[in-house]
């Protein structure tokens, strides 16, 4: 059993220490926010907050989690108020098929904790995350409406 703290609250899996966070959180417990994209790390759907580090959650073995704060994409919006990046990226029309979305916003999520007011290469160097549509300019847009919030 792996005892887990994910959104807030507590869940005792019973899987495989080296079994990767990402199918935990869609598998065992339900959380299919988080997306599998290419399972090596570099794309970036799998994006979570990991003690509030943006971290790929498909890299991650779950026993290496005990005693940490794992939070989703489902964590953003509370009591029903969306979070301001999800706000701006509706206001954006950013996703297209909004697969890599989930991810990119837990990675901008991150970024405008750290930077509130990301410059373009602030927002060059942290968002790594990788957008087949290519909607790159309405993140970028969607990135400066948040942080205007």
């Amino acid at each position: 059993m792996v005892a887990l703290s994910i959104n807030g609250r507590s869940y005792k899996v019973d899987v495989e220490p080296d079994t990767p966070l990402l199918w935990v959180l869609r598998d065992t417990i339900g959380l299919t926010g988080t997306k599998f994209g290419c399972g090596i790390g570099e794309c970036g759907a799998c994006t979570v907050h990991i003690d509030g580090v943006t971290t790929r959650s498909c890299l991650v073995p779950v026993g290496a989690l005990g005693g940490k704060s794992i939070m989703t994409v489902e964590s953003l919006a509370q009591d029903g108020v969306l979070h301001p990046v999800q706000k701006a990226w509706l206001d954006f029309d950013v996703p297209q098929c909004g697969y890599c979305q989930s991810g990119m916003m837990m990675a901008v999520v991150a970024l405008l904790k750290e930077k509130p007011k990301p410059t373009d290469a602030d927002i060059d160097a942290a968002i790594t995350n990788i957008c087949r549509c290519g909607s790159y300019q309405r993140v970028r847009a969607a990135i400066h409406a948040a942080a205007e919030a």
